[in-house]
């Protein structure tokens, strides 16, 4: 069938002209968009939206067109391929259909709905009828009753009646019409069906091919699956079968495998042990070698750390004392120049003098020190050649006899203390101390190294031999006190020979460098021992042998304070055949610096050698001891006494000792039976001999030196030796604590031990082991066959055998008891190495015949509760061979507390038996057992026995328990939670105390929703007699009163009841949140947050929602309600507003603000405390200077009374001149001066109060406080009172009542941290202030911030108004940590208000604020010379003139103007001379009254001067501006501009400049403008012809002047015009003083019509005289005709002028030019 023909438009037309007919009566709204629309709209196609069965089945036809190609194109072949198109058209036929079909279900719906609605409402009509009838007869009923108030009722029942029934009967008309509605669009869809029925089949019939086509594909997609799983089965069974076979081959390779493993570890388990053995040695080697080597550089590193700790503590110390000195040399000059002023000596000159004085002894110290050190350089060279002679007698003194050496000797070691004497000239005294000090130093560094027996005696008798040859010497200090040094003690002759090794030695010095004697102080400080030290600090070579070679590197360390110099001198003479050192000298060494050296040691002969490597240092001498010792024996045991305790007899028991040997040479051994007393007699017979021989003890141990010396040294030197030491200590001290614990032995030793000191226990030991020594023999011979002494302790198989080096054998103590009693046996283990001690060993044993006992005879309950069961069990063992019948008795007064299960029992021969005690402690036990129970400590013991049969005597034990209760206890019974609000919770606390001796778990269960308990949620463990404080917290979640209880049970399950009561309140108003959290906020920023009050109650229902209520009072009335936040006063937090009123189902909006800021009074106490410890540290600092200057001054007059003190005259020399007295007096009156500073008047804390708060302490103490700020956090509770309800409207003042429960709290939670930006300027003020400011003003201030974080900080500002006056002027930038940044900030008033405004400067963690105000004022300036022209007149060329006008201030601030001429400004400066054209070409005079700069100077220099051009005024102050003319030439247009300007370019005043300058006294003025001035184009005169321009008469001057005269009423009026003639004042010389004028040509004038008066005259020295010009129209002239005539007028001042007078004359109509009027 052909679909596509049959899907034609007009079907779809159809669709939508039945949609457009029959538009939808419902519309649906979707509940997830909202938007509403028809149902109408479901049929709407929409192809770019296909449903989700189209795109599935559209997908699935994708996925499956790439599978099923073959079959595909099969079922095309067949019955045709369907297209994409086809079948997404078929799944929205179906949906289209499918939506038809709901549309006409809902339709069905509605109709049977409106059927059922129809019926019930006729039913309904129909009951009413039948009411209204019964009704109507029950009235007519009672008519006839007469019963009017029964029809009355019935009546109005049967008028409601008809009421419904009329309102039933229009509902059911309407119900009828709707479903005939329904009706007809239900007919109008089946109608609609019908019309599609067609299309239903057919896409039934396409649904059914494409089922048919899905089913095809799915059987051949299950056909490729099941043949897919054939192959896949066959795969895996031949698999399975390669696998198997596989796992055989690998099974048999795994057992030929085991097999040669087994072999294999047979061969290997031989060496397997000792394998493991060597690697367990090797490993812990190397762990102590890396452990030695850890610790070694970590003492380095803390070593160089405290050595440059120490260096910049010294360079700190050096600084501070150069400073000092600095300071106290300028106050000593100052003091010593007010004191000579004071006294009239010349303070200049004399400190002159003392500093030649200075100079003179400084250049004669040194000039003395280089003597020194060239003296030392000589002897240095002298004593190195006497140590090279000496050590080549050394070698070769066996050649010659001893008396011939002696007496050399006594020839060298004479001339090198001559030519010491010839070259030191210090006294003998002072050479003795020094060499002393040399001694100490020597001693102190190398106090380890000594000289051999042989060496020591051979320089003893060389010494002597010295002594006994020497003569008389020159001086007899040093000689003398050698030689009694000689004869006192012969234990100083090492100390004398030390020292002259150490001078020996001092001469290997680098030059200029001689050691440091006596104390070593050294930058401040002294230094004390050895210059460096060694690592290791003793060089050991430990169980060598002779043959080998070994090698050690040492680490040589300067520990002192300065740079250092080591030098190797070599070994002592034992080690100088054996030890070869490898040492580099490395220059000079920095103080905590190193350098190597190696030794090696190649030993010849079996001995124990000692001895030290010797160096020399800038700071003395020192050494590094040596020790070789060979291969010895530390035998040692693991217990020196063996306590078998108490068996039975008939036992066997056996202890086993270890003998371990330590040492590295082995040795044979030997246990024989001790033939001296028992082990605790004889420890007590060495400590009374050692307490007898103490003092001859420790005369031998100082007789024999070398012995101790080296026994120390061993003891020092080697950790192994150390360690066998330590153990051998341990053990003899151990052995009286374990013979006096045994109970058997009996025998009590003291602790004689604690009497004896050291060397008195060495003594004892020593003389024990001489006797020892000394009667060895007999008890060898005595005890060849050991014989012990005890036939119940004997010893083990082995008794002799070889112990070898780090070994260790058992040897075996077997006890067997045959009688009751105590056996004791003491012996030792002798060696066959001579150097090793015997070793005792004592044993003891007790023996008993006690067959049966209880194992634990005491047994131990602990503690235990009551009414609680505790078990345990008894042990009881038997010795005897047959079974025994046991029997438990408990003590009657326990019977109901405890028992042993089971009463009676047999124990077996040779076993154990076990009984079990239940103990259950009651109530009643105090009452029961008052004698073996004690209530006040809860101890009980109770006495058990075990009745043995056959045996009288029972076997006691006992059974201990502490008994206490199991109660916990609340500290009250009931808690009150008073009244709660339900928007927040209250907390109480009770204590929980825990009255037993164990700890208990308790845990509060079942607790109420509104009920919190905390800690840990009500759970924890309450240590015994412990109380816990537990927070119970009660939040209502509705109004009402609330009674309930909480239950805490115990870990017993024991329940504790603890009653509660509260009352829940709903206030009227509520917070949106009670709780606001600020972040973190730095001092100086500010965080905010927004919450609302809200008024919520707006009816009384209490049904339908919480109403506000206290308790079960009444509810609140609806209305209005007043809020009050009442915050802490000075407290961080500011909240806006803080009351206000809420209308019903209204809010309030309420913004919280958090500013951290330091306390006032915090920043006061923290700048007194600065103020103080400034102050501290510098009288520290004072006190220091002002000591060390007195210990200055001490040693400068202690060498002053040195220098001056009269010394013994030499030989050949004269003795030195005694000094003037004048200088003597000098001295004395400088050492009056005090030069210390006063520190009398102590330092007087100021009180924080008067520390004010713009100061620069207060500046101060605020930035410590600010760098120094600890992060705190800070809790803060406001409470919100509320009304209950508005004043009354009578009186609205009144305050309205409110009640303390319906208060609301907030609570804040407030963060600070320390500000990462502050302003490190303006004393940290954040507000910048411009004050007054003129308008037009530019005024800018800076402000420096400065990053104090630890971290760098991206900056940005806000943005400031941009019409505003304020701006930034600089851009901010990236601030690293410290740094600073100083912002330029501007003020430019526009107008004359107040400004206010407000930048900030953002940080990552911070918004600094910064206040900026200003004021602007109109700056208000007048001048005193109103007139626009300020005219200097007529004056001689080169001479000034000066006018004077003033400029008052009358505003309130400063105000700066300045003065601006035209002619000075950029662009308007007129060119002088001939150049210049000022306005002078203009072709009438109209033009040229704008010109603003007249004529120049030729000099260049401005015509016009003002003074002072600028400046500023302050306010009601005036300024006297002067304006001075000073031409250079003559001419007549000299002009400029003047103008006073302010700073904002607002002009106060214009002035017109004019100015004329003559050559001559006179001048003419007066006339018309001429086009041209003659001045402005004549060229600059020439210097070469000056005088030829006098020769020549000049020419006439020209002057115009007009007259006009005007025709009035037929007459004609005259016209007049003046002229003025003046003379210049002037203060030259001149030889005429006055001007003379007159007039020619008078006649030609008078013939025209003009008149002049007066024709001649005088005009005196400044002033003018006018000349007046009348023109009267001759008769007959005609109107606008011009008359014209030139008459000469002559001037005579210093010279002759004549002027060409031009006069034109015109007449006119007086209506043609009215304004040319006279």
């Amino acid at each position: 069938m052909d679909v596509p023909a049959r899907d034609s438009p007009s079907e779809e037309v159809s669709i939508s002209s039945f949609r457009s007919e029959y538009p939808p009566v419902d519309t649906w709204k979707d509940e997830e968009t909202g938007d509403e629309g028809t149902r109408a709209e479901t049929f709407r196609e929409d192809p770019a939206q296909p449903t989700d069965a189209a795109e599935l089945s559209l997908e699935l036809d994708a996925t499956n067109c790439a599978d099923n190609d073959d079959d595909l194109g099969e079922d095309g072949g067949r019955s045709g391929k369907k297209s994409y198109a086809e079948t997404a058209r078929m799944f929205k036929l179906r949906r289209n259909l499918d939506q038809l079909d709901c549309f006409h279900r809902q339709k069905e719906h509605n109709v049977l709905k409106a059927r059922e609605e129809l019926k019930v409402c006729r039913l309904h009509i129909s009951e009413l009828e039948r009411q209204r009838a019964r009704v109507e007869e029950e009235i007519e009923q009672q008519k006839e009753d007469d019963n009017s108030a029964a029809v009355f009722r019935l009546r109005a029942q049967h008028k409601r009646l008809c009421q419904e029934l009329q309102q039933e009967e229009e509902l059911e008309s309407h119900v009828a019409t709707t479903l005939r509605e329904h009706e007809l669009e239900m007919c109008q869809v089946e109608v609609e069906m019908g019309r599609f029925s067609l299309l239903r089949v057919e896409v039934q019939e396409d649904e059914q091919a494409y089922q048919a086509l899905q089913a095809q594909r799915g059987e051949a997609r299950l056909q490729k699956e099941y043949t897919s799983t054939q192959s896949l089965q066959l795969r895996t069974q031949c698999l399975k079968a390669r696998q198997a076979a596989t796992q055989k081959e690998e099974e048999t390779d795994y057992q030929r495998t085991t097999e040669l493993a087994q072999a294999s570890r047979q061969k290997a388990a031989l060496y397997l042990k000792e394998t493991i053995n060597r690697m367990h040695r090797e490993e812990a080697e190397k762990e102590q070698q890396s452990r030695g080597l850890r610790q070694k550089r970590m003492q380095a590193v803390l070593s160089l750390k405290a050595n440059i700790a120490c260096t910049q503590e010294s360079l700190r110390a050096q600084q501070t004392r150069a400073r000092a000195q600095a300071w106290r040399q300028e106050e000593e000059e100052r003091q010593l120049r007010e004191s000579l002023q004071t006294q009239g000596i010349n303070s200049t000159k004399y400190m002159y003098q003392q500093k030649k004085l200075q100079e003179f002894h400084q250049k004669k110290e040194e000039f003395q020190e280089k003597q020194k050190s060239k003296r030392v350089e000589i002897v240095s060279k002298l004593l190195l050649e006497e140590e090279l002679l000496e050590r080549r007698k050394r070698h070769h003194a066996l050649l010659f006899p001893p008396t011939q050496r002696l007496e050399r000797l006594a020839g060298q070691e004479r001339s090198p203390e001559k030519l010491l004497q010839s070259l030191d000239p210090q006294p003998a005294k002072t050479k003795e101390e020094e060499r002393k000090r040399q001694d100490t130093v020597f001693s102190d560094s190398s106090s380890s190294s000594e000289l051999s027996d042989q060496e020591e005696s051979r320089d003893l008798e060389e010494e002597q031999g010295l002594t006994d040859s020497l003569a008389q010497p020159e001086f007899t200090g040093l000689w003398d006190q050698t030689r009694q040094v000689h004869q006192s003690t012969p234990n100083e002759d090492a100390k004398s020979l030390q020292s002259r090794a150490e001078r020996r030695d001092m001469s290997l010095l680098p030059v200029g460098k001689p050691p440091v004697a006596g104390k070593r102080v050294i930058q401040g400080k002294e230094f004390k021992g050895s210059p460096f030290i060694s690592k290791p600090e003793i060089i050991l070579f430990k169980d060598f042998d002779v043959g080998q070679v070994y090698k050690k590197k040492v680490t040589l360390t300067n520990v002192s304070y300065t740079t250092n110099y080591c030098k190797l001198l070599g070994v002592t003479m034992d080690l100088m055949d054996f030890i070869s050192i490898s040492f580099e000298p490395p220059g000079p060494i920095s103080a905590g610096m190193a350098c190597d050296m190696q030794v090696i040691f190649q030993p010849m002969m079996n001995k124990d050698l000692k001895g030290e490597v010797q160096f020399v240092s800038a700071a003395g001498p020192f050494s590094v001891p040596i020790r070789c010792t060979i291969k010895k024996c530390d035998l040692s045991v693991d217990i020196n006494l063996i306590v078998f305790g108490t068996h039975v007899v008939g036992q066997t028991i056996s202890r086993a000792i270890t003998l371990t040997n330590r040492g590295a040479l082995g040795t044979c051994f030997t246990l024989v039976s001790s033939p001296w007393p028992s082990l605790a007699q004889s420890q007590l017979q060495a400590q009374a001999h050692g307490l007898s021989q103490a003092s001859s003890a420790s005369t031998e141990l100082s007789q024999e030196r070398s012995t101790s010396v080296a026994a120390a040294s061993d003891s020092q030197e080697s950790p192994a030796s150390r360690d066998s030491g330590e153990l051998k200590s341990e053990r003899k001290s151990q052995e009286p604590l374990l013979v006096s614990d045994s109970k058997q032995s009996g025998a009590q030793t003291p602790a004689v031990s604690e009497t004896l000191g050291g060397v008195e226990a060495a003594s004892g030991r020593h003389s024990l082991a001489s006797e020892q020594q000394e009667g060895g023999p007999a008890l060898k011979a005595s005890t060849e066959e050991p014989s012990d002494s005890s036939s119940d302790i004997t010893i083990g198989e082995v008794r002799e055998g070889e112990v070898g080096p780090f070994e260790s054998v058992k040897l075996e103590i077997v006890f067997t008891p045959t009688v009751p009693g105590e056996a004791k046996l003491d012996f030792h283990i002798k060696f066959s190495d001579p150097t090793c001690e015997p070793i005792s060993i004592g044993v003891r044993g007790t023996a008993v015949c006690v067959p049966v006992w209880v194992a634990q005879p005491s047994i131990v309950l602990k503690i235990c509760m009551f009414d609680r069961l505790y078990q345990d069990s008894i042990v009881v063992q038997s010795r005897a061979s047959t079974a025994l019948r046991l029997t438990f008795k408990v003590c009657p007064e326990l019977r109901n507390h405890m028992e042993i299960l089971p009463k009676t029992g047999y124990i077996q021969a040779r076993s154990s038996f076990n009984a079990k005690l239940k103990f259950l402690p009651r109530r009643s036990l105090f009452e029961d057992a008052k004698t073996f129970f004690d209530s006040e400590t809860g101890v009980l013991e109770v006495p058990l026995t075990v009745q043995v049969a056959d045996q009288v005597r029972p076997v006691p034990f006992t059974v201990h328990a502490v008994i206490t209760s199991s109660d916990l206890c609340f500290d009250r019974t009931e808690v009150d939670f008073g009244h709660c609000s339900i928007y927040e919770s209250v907390k109480t606390s009770v204590r929980l105390t825990n009255l037993t001796l164990l700890p208990q778990d308790f845990g509060f269960l079942s607790i109420p929703q509104f009920v919190q308990v905390q800690p840990n949620d009500g759970f924890g463990t309450l240590l015994p007699l412990e109380t816990l404080e537990v927070d119970l917290i009660f939040s209502a979640k509705k109004a009402g009163e609330y009674s309930f209880q909480l239950n805490c049970k115990s870990g017993i399950n024991r329940d504790f009841p603890l009653a509660c009561r509260a009352v829940g309140v709903h206030p009227p108003l509520e917070l949106s949140h009670s709780l606001v959290q600020f972040g973190a906020t730095a001092v100086g920023d500010c965080s905010t947050a927004v919450l609302h009050v809200v008024n919520a109650h707006t009816s009384l229902n209490e049904f339908t929602h919480p109403v506000p209520r206290i308790g079960r009072d009444p509810v609140a009335p609806v209305g209005p309600r007043l809020f009050a936040f009442t915050p802490p006063e000075n407290s961080e937090i500011s909240l806006t507003p803080r009351t206000g009123k809420v209308l019903p189902g209204q809010r309030c909006l309420v913004q919280v603000t958090f500013r951290p800021r330091l306390c006032d009074q915090a920043i006061r106490e923290e700048a007194v405390r600065l103020l103080c410890r400034s102050e501290e540290l510098s009288l520290h600092e004072l006190e220091r200077v002002t000591k060390a200057e007195g210990n200055r001054k001490g040693g400068e007059q202690e060498g002053l009374c040195k220098r001056e003190a009269p010394t013994a005259p030499q030989k050949g020399k004269k003795p030195p001149p005694a000094r003037p007295q004048a200088k003597q007096t000098l001295k004395e009156k400088i050492s009056k001066v005090s030069i210390s500073p006063k520190t009398d008047s102590p330092f007087r804390a100021p009180n924080p109060a008067d520390i004010q708060s713009g100061s620069e302490e207060y500046a101060v103490g605020r930035a410590s406080l600010l760098h120094s700020f600890p992060e705190h956090y800070s809790r803060y509770v406001i409470p919100c009172f509320v009304s209950d309800g508005e004043p009354p409207q009578s009186d609205l003042q009144a305050q309205p009542s409110c009640s303390l429960l319906n208060t609301l709290y907030l609570e804040l939670h407030c963060p600070a941290v320390r500000p990462p930006l502050v302003v490190a300027s303006s004393n940290g003020q954040t507000t910048i202030n411009y004050h007054q400011v003129a308008v037009g003003q530019k005024v800018v201030k800076k402000l420096t911030i400065q990053n104090i974080s630890q971290e760098a900080l991206e900056l940005r500002s806000s943005v400031l108004d941009l019409s505003g006056p304020f701006s930034l002027l600089n851009a901010l930038r990236r601030l690293g940590p410290g740094a600073t940044h100083t912002l330029l900030l501007a003020f430019t008033p526009a107008q004359g208000k107040r400004y206010r405004e407000t930048v900030e400067i953002h940080s990552p963690n911070m918004t600094l604020e910064i206040t900026l105000c200003g004021m602007g004022v109109d700056p208000l300036l007048t001048s005193s010379h109103q007139a626009g022209l300020m005219d200097f007149g007529y004056m001689l060329e080169k001479e000034r003139a000066s006018q004077v006008f003033k400029l008052q201030n009358t505003s309130s601030l400063s105000v700066r103007f300045s003065v601006l001429l035209h002619s000075l400004s950029l662009g308007c400066k007129a060119l002088s001379g001939a150049d210049s054209f000022p306005a002078l070409l203009s072709p009438g005079p109209e033009e040229q009254t704008h010109s603003t700069v007249g004529t120049q100077n030729y000099s260049g220099r401005s015509v016009f001067n003002v003074t002072p051009i600028e400046g500023t005024i302050a306010p009601g102050k005036s300024q006297d501006i002067t304006v001075t003319f000073l031409p250079d030439h003559e001419s007549l247009h000299y002009s400029d501009i003047l103008k006073v300007e302010l700073m904002n370019k607002s002009t106060v005043c214009v002035m017109v400049l004019k100015g004329a300058a003559r050559s001559h006294i006179m001048y003419l003025c007066g006339g018309d403008p001429l086009a041209v001035p003659t001045d402005a184009v004549h060229p600059l005169p020439a210097s070469g012809d000056s005088e030829h321009t006098v020769d020549c008469e000049k020419p006439p001057l020209p002057v115009l002047l007009t007259l006009r005269g005007v025709y009035r009423e037929g007459a004609m009026s005259p016209a007049v015009r003046e002229l003025e003639v003046g003379c210049i004042c002037s203060t030259q010389p001149m030889a005429k003083k006055n001007v003379e004028f007159s007039w020619e040509g008078l006649q030609a004038m008078q013939q025209r019509g003009f008149t002049v008066e007066p024709t001649r005259g005088t005009v005196d020295a400044g002033h003018r005289r006018t000349i007046t010009v009348i023109w009267t129209p001759p008769c007959g002239l005609k109107p606008n005709e011009v008359v014209q005539v030139c008459a000469p007028l002559t001037l005579r001042g210093d010279e002759t002028e004549v002027y060409s007078v031009t006069l034109l004359a015109l007449a006119s109509r007086a209506s043609q030019d009215p304004s040319h009027t006279n």
